[in-house]
């Protein structure tokens, strides 16, 4: 590669060493790595999708406050549409939340987690700190009331926890949103799956943000709609910098539709919490393996023989895992629930991987 100087003092340098987002691309093989929904998208709700779209509907802007999508999510939670943005993604709107509050400030990070809040906080000019969990993964919630004290800044939390599985009681929640000056974001991607969610508390904490997203148990990745809700001044200061037809239309009208047949996806939900339990048990008679307990699409383990060497085996087997290596430097590895054969395959090659000590 030839290098290039014009770039010389004009570049962030505090951008440098990061690495351009780039997920591992492979499309023949079984994919357990992005905590995706592995069932069709129901054909019903395809159907009715297709009947919406009319003759003008791909060559018009969408619109830019995505109004009806809102009035709908408002009328699931029994919320005000004020109170409610929506994003392309929940990246995009962890970008606004980091930029709209976080700039020049801290952002505190309960890790080991996503990994995207402390890359979005650096871009958007802030620093990220990492605020260890406890053994098992759950929140230390002195530690981190300790660590922001009362400076303005973002606490973000994940509950239940990518990558570790675990859900947070809302308890600890609350005492950590009345002890700090910060705001608290309580990102609950996966929270259709298992644990509490905070937004019946957000009244009675301005403080508070909630994210939610269509992407895993509504099984619209490909579309890449998150939303948050959050006191309306919140919203506000997030509207301020929200990119105009951040949302396209298709989008819109596909999570506007997965809410109106969500009993469809509810059943779904139910059928992919009994196929983690089949999975975990299946797990848990293989030799040196620890996993942690989930209530999410996916599960956390580590493994006696070391993390990368077995994602890789699993690779060559044909099937993708997610491999993690936290803050602290601990390996370990998340496997997404897929559809019965899926979760067969994986655990008879992890199976043979374990077993013969040969690869390691």
């Amino acid at each position: 590669m030839i290098e290039c100087s014009c770039l010389d003092g004009l570049a962030r340098e505090d951008l440098k060493g990061m690495e351009p987002y780039d997920a591992y691309y492979a499309p023949d093989i079984i994919r357990l790595d992005a905590n995706e929904n592995p069932h069709d998208f129901p054909a019903e709700v395809g159907s009715f999708i297709s009947s919406q779209i009319g003759p003008q509907f791909f060559g018009r802007y969408p619109d830019p406050m995505a109004r009806e999508l809102i009035s709908d999510i408002a009328g699931y939670f029994g919320a005000d549409p004020e109170n409610i943005m929506v994003g392309n993604g929940s990246d995009e709107l962890i970008l606004n939340i980091m930029l709209a509050f976080g700039h020049g400030k801290k952002v505190f990070i309960a890790s080991p987690t996503f990994s995207m809040y402390a890359l979005h906080a650096r871009v958007a000019g802030a620093v990220p700190v990492n605020v260890p969990r406890g053994p098992n993964f759950e929140i230390d919630v002195q530690a981190v009331v300790n660590a922001a004290g009362r400076e303005p800044g973002i606490i973000i939390l994940c509950s239940p926890n990518n990558p570790t599985g675990n859900a947070t009681d809302i308890k600890d929640i609350e005492a950590i949103a009345e002890s700090v000056e910060a705001l608290v974001v309580v990102d609950e991607a996966y929270v259709e799956f298992g644990g509490q969610s905070c937004v019946p508390i957000i009244d009675r904490h301005s403080n508070l943000l909630v994210m939610r997203t269509f992407s895993k148990a509504f099984g619209l990745a490909g579309m890449r709609v998150g939303y948050l809700l959050a006191h309306h001044e919140i919203v506000r200061e997030l509207l301020r910098i929200k990119q105009p037809f951040n949302v396209n239309s298709f989008s819109q009208l596909a999570a506007r539709s997965v809410l109106k047949y969500r009993e469809l996806f509810e059943e779904r939900i139910k059928s992919i919490i009994i196929d983690r339990e089949q999975l975990a048990k299946r797990m848990e008679g293989l030799p040196g393996l620890r996993l942690y307990p989930s209530v999410t699409n996916f599960i956390c383990f580590k493994t006696a023989a070391p993390a990368l060497e077995v994602y890789r085996g699993l690779l060559d087997g044909g099937v993708m895992v997610r491999y993690l290596k936290t803050p602290e430097g601990e390996e370990m590895l998340r496997v997404s629930v897929g559809t019965a054969r899926e979760n067969n395959i994986f655990t008879e090659i992890l199976q043979k991987l374990l077993g013969d000590k040969s690869k390691f």
